[in-house]
């Protein structure tokens, strides 16, 4: 089977599907025109994220699809979506984006942070809010309140199956897609001295454009062992971040069934699983103005995004 994905794009003056073949964009009223297997009036109306309220039968017109736009792309009878890449927005806006603190022992030694031993701990996780989603391309602002912004790569999963109290061996079954997420930090807003308590995390990742998501969602059944995933991350073309999955503390499993103890996951949820070493505050450097930040994730793509300093 080919590789496939699912995008949002700007087509003319709204948002529109496409599907993607080998980093192309096809768009996909130009693809059920051409032939393509007709999908659910609601999905047509509502894009990817109706698509992941209805995944079970979203995922098998997916897999039965996937064939025929290959075919009908190396035949020629649908053309990709001219500037298509250029043209990416985030997937969707998910409501809800859990994420994971402290997750590689790599990282939290280059933050001084000391954690416990896992058999005496759970996963630390936070809440981004919709406000700081941002798709491929689009512009990172730098709040005037800040002169430490930094970056972090992490795999994301999205999640395609309403549950609660999921069990460690069954919460993959609850992963639709995968994507990644930039984890935008102001470090010197996430920590405060005018309070007993001294982080702030709401406050440091929480502005307006810090969750650049995308470029695309790639369906789970893609990346088999998300804990066997590549990651990377460059600065203006410099590498900074460099890791696998599998370095990870806490595994997409052990945070999906933990986080199913406290909340009912629903679909279009984001799973964030943590960043590796090589974020800025270890390396004592910082994004500015200007800069060009590319995460970059094996088997789902990459995510760009230039820094502009906020107007205000």
């Amino acid at each position: 089977m080919s590789w496939i994905a699912l995008a949002t794009y700007r087509r003319a003056d709204r948002l529109a599907t496409a599907l993607v073949i080998d980093n192309q964009l096809y768009d996909l009223d130009a693809a059920l025109a051409a032939g393509l297997p007709a999908v659910r009036p609601e999905w047509a109306a509502g894009g990817i994220e109706a698509m992941l309220k209805d995944w079970g039968r979203a995922q098998a017109w997916l897999k039965t699809a996937t064939p025929v736009v290959a075919s009908l792309a190396a035949s020629g009878a649908v053309k990709p979506v001219e500037n298509g890449r250029s043209s990416v927005a985030a997937p969707y806006v998910p409501q809800r984006m859990f994420c994971a603190a402290s997750n590689y022992a790599s990282h939290a030694n280059e933050m001084g942070t000391v954690l416990a031993a896992k058999s005496q701990s759970k996963p630390y996780m936070f809440l981004k809010l919709s406000n700081t989603v941002i798709g491929d391309g689009e512009v990172i602002q730098m709040p005037p309140e800040t002169s430490k912004l930094d970056w972090e790569v992490e795999l994301a999963a999205v999640i395609g199956k309403r549950c609660r109290r999921i069990s460690v061996d069954d919460a993959l079954d609850a992963v639709a897609c995968y994507t990644i997420v930039n984890d935008i930090s102001a470090r010197d807003l996430n920590v405060r001295s005018d309070y007993p308590f001294k982080h702030d995390w709401f406050q440091g990742k929480c502005h307006d454009t810090f969750a650049p998501i995308g470029p695309w969602l790639v369906p789970a059944w893609q990346i088999p062992d998300p804990q066997a995933v590549q990651l990377r991350l460059d600065v203006n073309g410099e590498p900074m971040q460099e890791d696998s999955t599998a370095n990870m503390i806490w595994t997409l499993r052990e945070q999906i069934a933990y986080l199913s103890t406290i909340v009912t996951l629903e679909p279009g949820d984001v799973v964030a699983t943590g960043t590796p070493t090589g974020v800025g505050m270890g390396r004592g450097v910082y994004l500015k103005a200007g800069d060009r930040v590319v995460a970059s994730i094996h088997g789902i793509g990459s995510l760009s995004n230039q820094v502009q300093a906020e107007r205000v």
